[in-house]
């Protein structure tokens, strides 16, 4: 495979690859049901404030 083919294969499949993942993630963490999950998670460095 020369350079060129390379580039090709990137800019047009490469390109509809890194599209896809970013859907994929973007409904990953804005699914339905995970406000709880990241609320809880959000106040994990404010468990331990006062205990000192």
């Amino acid at each position: 495979m020369d350079y060129e083919t390379l580039r090709q294969f990137a800019d047009t499949w490469g390109l509809l690859f890194l599209v896809a993942v970013f859907v994929f993630v973007n409904f990953w963490i804005f699914r339905p049901g995970t406000r709880k999950l990241y609320e809880e998670q959000s106040q994990i460095p404010f468990r331990h404030d006062g205990d000192e």
